[in-house]
């Protein structure tokens, strides 16, 4: 009988794929990576047209003398690690450090599925092919021009800046988007406008209708000022509140589309208040295999890194049956939800869904850990979905005329639930009053009394984690495998802060998109960045030379990365002498520079270790108490303006206040780009600078 050895990535996939095979069948795992470029240097050989050099990853000696044992025991060797071009580099590095391509007498191939089930498995090994190049070439190249990002630019910000900072392909991108929308939200100047509502009363409903202000005849009017509403109010007065329209319909709302890496991570932030780390990790071992009860370590979803939507034919065909058992096959979904469109698509893979549409949350439920379970429910929820009939609402739009004006009610009312008896969002959760179904055109509406509200528009909201991502899969930049470790490194580097799930930009972190920009603006622009992912793409479909996107990128970073070197000034953010005085050595305590800002510290280290916070000076007295206002930073690094008094006096604000009083309401202002707004919600006064 002949000896077959199957390799895998991860020792989590051996149990689980080893019950699936016979006993000639021997499972082991490499532990991801065996060979990578050495990190004590840049390991691209530029001389000899950028060849990289790889060696054997510290700590894998042992795993790799291992499986050179099981390799000599087998006759045929599947090479079975992930179903992505990072998993086709591993077989391919696996295939060079056991040198298997040299082994006579071997048979090697290799294999990949999208979920780890026995079907899957066994239909792989019916269909082994070669190792995909152009896949391995894709993955090269990525590592190779992350490498020469880093290891070029990362030196240069240790010189100007400080040690232990780093510069990415992507992460520097992801860093820009940061610091560009936080500079969006610092210039954003709010608008006033007025909401009026007019609450009506029928004779036969207990509650008044509440109306909103349309506008008049020729369309939509917004209210801006005080004054355009005290106008409105007064020719509304005395006028009779007459039903001038009432339409019915039908709305229907279409099922959401399979999971991928971007909506999965979007959506267990949202609902489960996960970070896109957890969500991965948790997304892994689901897939990998655990242990349920009965049946015992089965993978419950197929590959966690994906932008495909496309479900396969089994499983659609398993779900569909399944929604017509359980629900009825009015439930059944006619046809297949859109797919996205777009950007490229690896249409090679599946969507994110459960292996087994059977194995209800509620079976596994006792079997998996709380995070888990609540994950696999989600990716259930949302795949049995997508194979469900649209939600259909009966809607009522009412339109009320008062004189020249016109108010307007909506109401909806579920008549079939559709696939939201299964998944239901935050936004889907909406069913409104029966009382406008009596409504008539003619009828007379008793009016209880106007009621207005003022407003102020609103600037960007920060990114969060899941906006992030989703911002970066729409401008192209980064794939599904690089979200989370992307946002986890620029967290990581201190760069930027997460505060109640919102990012913010930390001083670091402006000071090194600031040097960015300056010196290399093509490595943080974004349509550089997105158009490199596409070349990327193009390598891996065999349609780009990845030699050619080398040649071209590397001699333009070199230039400047030499030019910055000579140009770029040095970032004094550590060891300024201060005024303030050690109390305990009587030293003039230094400016340094830690993971959070500026701090002050005694130059005495390590006989005196006395440390202080640094609180810049601004010039500005406290609206609050006379005392200086200084910039502070939360614990995470995000900058605010206090009072040096503190806690004596609790003073705070986000922007820099400003000397001028507003002459609308006497509050402080604060500064705004190039105007002067008034701090108080009420007011919006905004005066420009120049005319001050």
């Amino acid at each position: 009988m002949a000896k077959y050895l199957v390799i895998v990535e991860s020792p989590a996939k051996v149990k689980t794929i080893k019950k699936f095979l016979g006993a000639n069948y021997e499972v082991d795992a490499s532990n991801g990576h065996v060979r990578d470029l050495p990190k004590s240097q840049l390991g691209i050989d530029i001389e000899h047209d950028y060849e990289p050099k790889y060696i054997t990853i510290r700590g894998k000696g042992d795993i790799l003398a291992k499986l050179r044992k099981e390799v000599k025991k087998a006759d045929v060797i599947y090479l079975a690690t992930d179903p992505d071009r990072e998993g086709e580099a591993i077989s391919w590095h696996l295939m060079k450090a056991l040198k298997l391509d040299e082994a006579a007498g071997k048979k090697v191939c290799r294999i990949s599925f999208n979920e780890i089930t026995k079907n899957a498995v066994k239909s792989s090994l019916k269909a082994p092919r070669d190792i995909d190049m152009n896949l391995v070439d894709a993955q090269q190249t990525r590592r190779i021009l992350d490498r020469m990002v880093g290891y070029s630019i990362s030196p240069l910000l240790w010189a100007k800046v400080k040690r232990g900072l780093s510069a990415g392909r992507v992460q520097s991108v992801a860093l820009r988007m940061i610091c560009d929308r936080e500079e969006e939200i610092s210039a954003f100047i709010p608008e006033e406008y007025w909401n009026l509502e007019a609450l009506l009363k029928d004779g036969s409903a207990k509650k008044p209708l509440r109306a909103r202000f349309y506008g008049d005849e020729k369309g939509k009017v917004s209210i801006g000022k005080k004054e355009d509403l005290d106008r409105i109010l007064e020719e509304l007065k005395g006028k009779p509140y007459v039903v001038d329209e009432v339409k019915r319909g039908e709305r229907t709302k279409t099922p959401p589309i399979p999971f991928t890496t971007s909506t999965l991570q979007q959506e267990a932030s949202k609902t489960l208040n996960f970070s896109t780390q957890k969500t991965m990790r948790l997304a892994q071992q689901l897939y990998e295999g655990v242990e349920v009860k009965g049946k015992g370590t089965i993978g419950l979803i197929t590959y966690l890194r994906t932008d495909s939507t496309r479900v396969a034919e089994e499983a659609d065909q398993a779900a569909r049956q399944y929604i017509g058992q359980h629900y009825g096959a009015s439930y059944v979904s006619a046809s297949e939800p859109s797919r996205k469109s777009g950007a490229k698509i690896q249409d090679a893979h599946e969507a994110i869904r459960p292996t087994d549409i059977s194995l209800t949350p509620a079976q596994v439920k006792d079997s998996l850990q709380r995070d888990l379970f609540r994950l696999y429910q989600l990716i259930w929820k949302r795949f049995a979905a997508s194979r469900m009939s649209a939600a259909v609402y009966d809607t009522v739009s009412v339109k009320v005329r008062a004189g020249r004006y016109l108010f307007h009610l909506s109401a909806s009312h579920l008549a079939f639930d559709g696939f939201m008896s299964v998944y239901v969002q935050e936004e889907d959760k909406e069913e409104m009053g029966a009382a406008l179904d009596k409504l008539e055109a003619g009828k007379e509406l008793e009016l209880e009394k106007l009621e207005s509200s003022q407003h102020f528009t609103q600037p960007p909201a920060h990114y969060t984690e899941a906006s992030l991502v989703k911002a970066m899969e729409e401008q192209g930049i980064g794939r599904p495998s690089t979200y989370a470790p992307t946002i986890t490194t620029i967290i990581a580097r201190r760069y930027v802060a997460k505060e109640n799930k919102n990012l913010y930009v930390t001083e670091l972190g402006e000071v090194v998109n600031r040097i960015m920009k300056e010196n290399f603006p093509s490595i943080v622009d974004l349509k550089f960045t997105a158009n490199m992912e596409y070349l990327l793409d193009g390598i891996g479909e065999g349609t780009v030379d990845w030699k050619t996107v080398v040649r071209n990128f590397y001699p333009d970073l070199h230039e400047a990365v030499e030019k910055a070197e000579k140009e770029q000034e040095s970032v004094t953010v550590a060891d300024e002498e201060s005024d303030e005085i050690c109390e305990l050595c009587g030293r003039r305590m230094v400016i340094k520079y830690g993971p959070h800002g500026k701090f002050l510290a005694c130059p005495g280290f390590p006989e005196c270790k006395n440390t202080k916070p640094y609180f810049e000076k601004t010039g500005v007295p406290c609206p609050k108490c006379g005392k200086e206002v200084v910039i502070k930073k939360t614990k995470k690094g995000r900058k605010y303006y206090g009072c040096e008094n503190n806690p004596e006096c609790d003073f705070m604000s986000w922007q820099k206040p400003s000397t001028v009083k507003c002459p609308e309401c006497g509050s402080y202002m604060v500064e705004k780009g190039n105007k002067l707004l008034c701090s108080s919600e009420t007011c919006g006064y905004v005066m420009n600078l120049k005319t001050k």
